[in-house]
């Protein structure tokens, strides 16, 4: 068999094992969970308030604060900072014109930075202070 095809294929699976995976994972834990208080209600014993407030946090997302979305804007923009900076020395290093090496990494880290310096911004329009 050759194992040749594989290397085009790696992106695809790459996706499912980090996508599909954990989806599929999540959904059979919640039927497992879900035939759980099942066979308790038929047996007619009581459900701990407890496992209800468990049942109903797991949909329930935190509201955006100004201190998150200024924590990921910071981030981003390190992250973007970053990129930037290898492309820089990927210059020197790789021994490339400066047009065909730094500008499309510079391009490529500008991505990550407009979001970040986006989530600034908003963390200072948001109500949520907390």
């Amino acid at each position: 068999m050759d194992l040749g095809i594989l290397i085009p294929l790696a992106p695809f699976i790459m996706v499912i094992a980090i996508v599909v995976v954990p989806a599929m994972l999540k959904s059979r834990e919640r039927k497992e969970m879900q035939a759980t208080l099942r066979a308790a209600i038929e047996k007619g014993q009581p459900l701990p308030p407890e496992v209800i407030e468990a049942l109903s946090k797991d949909n329930i997302k935190p509201p955006a604060t100004a201190s998150r979305d200024l924590r990921v804007g910071v981030i981003l923009l390190a992250v973007s900072i970053g990129i930037a900076l290898f492309g820089s020395t990927f210059n020197f290093i790789g021994g490339y014109e400066e047009t065909k090496a730094v500008a499309p990494i510079i391009g490529i880290a500008a991505i990550p930075g407009m979001i970040g310096l986006a989530f600034v911004i908003l963390s200072f329009f948001n109500k949520n202070k907390g």
